[in-house]
């Protein structure tokens, strides 16, 4: 069993609830237990994982949230760069899932939110396990 930490940045909470939900379960379903950890925004979920992964107290990590497209540039920030903060901690060989929805407006993220319709959350936690996978089996 695996220890897994889901650091969700917390701005919508429904919609963070249901991909919550579906990272939980997928996790669950294959035996592993998983923690919450709260963040202000998307932008502080890379550091939070950083911080985490450093305590050696987690074997993966699941990075949550929302960020729906507004009238300004802000939203390509917010989304570019929590995805490069998370892609930079993979490539470090931190396993985590990317299940932060970037979308054009609450329909599109209540859909890929939904544990019954797309589940994002789920896929995510998916990629964690696949990546815990590789590093048990690339490690020395």
């Amino acid at each position: 069993m695996a220890k897994f930490l889901i650091v969700e940045a917390r701005f919508y909470d429904h919609l963070n609830d249901m991909l919550i939900d579906g990272a939980r379960e997928t996790l669950a379903s294959q035996g592993h237990e998983a923690e919450v950890l709260t963040v202000p925004g998307a932008l502080e979920v890379p550091g939070a994982i950083s911080m985490a992964a450093d305590s050696g107290l987690y074997d993966g990590f699941v990075a949550i949230g929302v960020v729906i497209r507004g009238e300004t540039y802000h939203f390509e920030i917010v989304a570019g760069e929590s995805a490069r903060g998370i892609m930079a901690l993979t490539m470090d060989g931190v396993a985590i899932g990317n299940g932060i929805l970037t979308v054009e407006n609450e329909e599109q993220a209540l859909v890929r939110a939904d544990p019954k319709q797309k589940n994002k959350g789920g896929e995510a936690a998916q990629a964690a396990l696949a990546l815990l996978d590789l590093q048990g089996r690339f490690a020395r």
